[in-house]
């Protein structure tokens, strides 16, 4: 069974490790993370672990969010 890769699901990762190698979220960052994640109905649970990855590290302080 070929499974496809979801575009989406790609597309949050890659910003995700972005923004997490960096350390650093930019106001930019975040509206281009939240569309992404809101034109989706619905969300799998790797979307909502990269999700919840992203507000353990802005809690940790291991994210800083800049302009």
């Amino acid at each position: 069974m070929n499974q496809s890769v979801n575009p989406l699901h790609s597309n949050v990762e890659q910003m995700v490790h972005k923004i997490t190698s960096s350390g650093r979220i930019s106001r930019a960052d975040q509206r281009q993370f939240m569309t992404a994640l809101l034109s989706k109905a619905t969300l799998g649970s790797a979307e909502e672990a990269l999700i919840n990855r992203m507000f353990d590290l802005l809690r940790a302080g291991r994210l800083k969010v800049v302009d």
